[in-house]
């Protein structure tokens, strides 16, 4: 397959990001893509290609947004460590501190920390929940805080895909002083300062036609462009049991590949339902790698979300997506075969279907990449690993 018309800018000694960009077109069975690179506030990379539907007929456009999937953890992420920066919040302290309803059934002593972080055991629900559900704020609220942990607090630690995006989300609105969402926060306090195309909850005045439709890979398709299929996920998923049945499954979200639709993206989903584009995502990492001063988080916390070396007093191996990973903060950090960026200091969220944003400290560089062909890797599609290394290569 011939690569499409490559748009957009590149800096010189980032033309390796750009070849990069491109193979993935002409070998990777690319549809249509963004990636973007920011050096503090200023565009290094800034790419966009192909199409914007399945058929090939609409062509991906620099205003092109997409469903980003778990991408969105690092946006609600940033927001959480605003409210520490402002005071409000504190990481050591309990969650049930700001929420005393969330103590129910042993979780008193679950801080924030091991909240963000994965290890409080709510990776999923017993009560099922559904999409229009979940805009009844004080009723999730109670479902969540009623949850009893699947593992002791502390002890593990499991991706909460779905779940912790809708904790983050009663706690930032239980701490914020104007009770504001997180969605509304991020648009606020983040997004619209930076100058970001990005949403946490798709406001009604957007048009939906700027958002890609996604599309799944499927039959010969699979053998031409994945290598890492989740196996035992899918086996746990299609059994209805396990930590992955649970915490992929409910709440009912529908398909992935139906995201790009109004009724999925108009409702806050702090975790995994933001839409955006590799610029947005590159530029509000690239301010955080840089500490620009353009983000409402001090100084010294970004120097902690920096941290090289986390606390690890728990096994490596993810009770959900069984592989090796590393929390911290609400964040990714590099572990086993999953590496990014030029040292451990960097930290940032990968999505479902192959998305990615992340900093650079070391650097002082933020990296964002969108596409609408949604790979089965757990972590590191092959695309996003492209680029990443590409960019590695190039002279900062």
């Amino acid at each position: 397959m011939s690569a499409p018309t490559i748009h957009g800018e590149v800096a010189p000694g980032f033309g390796p990001v750009a070849d990069a960009f491109r193979r993935n077109f002409s070998r990777h069975g690319e549809i249509g893509a963004a990636v973007a690179v920011f050096a503090g506030d200023q565009p290094v990379v800034d790419l966009w290609a192909g199409h914007r539907d399945r058929r090939r007929t609409q062509p991906w456009e620099r205003d092109t947004i997409v469903p980003v999937f778990s991408s969105t953890k690092g946006m609600a992420a940033f927001v959480v460590a605003s409210a520490v920066s402002k005071g409000v919040l504190d990481y050591e302290k309990p969650v049930a501190d700001y929420w005393p309803e969330f103590a129910a059934h042993g979780k008193g002593a679950i801080t924030v920390r091991q909240l963000v972080d994965h290890q409080a055991g709510l990776s999923g629900l017993d009560t099922i929940v559904k999409l229009s559900q979940i805009a009844d704020l004080d009723g999730l609220a109670k479902i969540l805080a009623a949850q009893k942990p699947a593992w002791q607090p502390g002890t593990r630690h499991g991706y909460h895909a779905i779940t912790l995006g809708l904790y983050q989300g009663e706690l930032v609105r239980r701490v914020d002083p104007h009770g504001r969402t997180l969605g509304r926060v991020f648009a606020e306090d983040i997004a619209k300062p930076l100058g970001a195309d990005f949403f946490i909850g798709l406001p009604a005045d957007e048009p939906i036609e700027r958002v890609a439709v996604l599309s799944a890979t499927k039959g010969l398709d699979i053998l031409r462009y994945e290598r890492d299929i989740p196996l035992r996920i899918g086996v746990e998923v299609f059994l209805e049991r396990g930590h992955s049945h649970a915490a992929l499954t409910n709440p009912r979200c529908g398909a992935p590949a139906r995201a790009a639709r109004r009724e999925f993206l108009g409702v806050e989903l702090p975790g995994h339902g933001g839409v955006g584009n590799a610029r947005s995502l590159a530029k509000i990492y690239g301010a955080a790698a840089a500490r620009t001063g353009a983000l409402p988080i001090a100084d010294d916390l970004l120097g902690l979300l920096a941290a090289a070396d986390t606390a690890e007093d728990v096994p490596a191996e993810d009770l959900v997506l069984h592989t090796k990973s590393r929390y911290h903060l609400g964040f990714r950090k590099s572990r086993g075969s999953f590496r990014f960026g030029s040292d451990k200091r960097a930290y940032g969220t990968t999505g479902l279907g192959g998305s990615f944003g992340f900093a650079d400290p070391s650097t002082g560089l933020g990296f964002g990449y969108t596409m609408n062909r949604l790979g089965m890797a757990v972590l590191d599609d092959v695309r996003s690993r492209n680029l990443r290394e590409a960019l590695l290569r190039c002279k900062v």
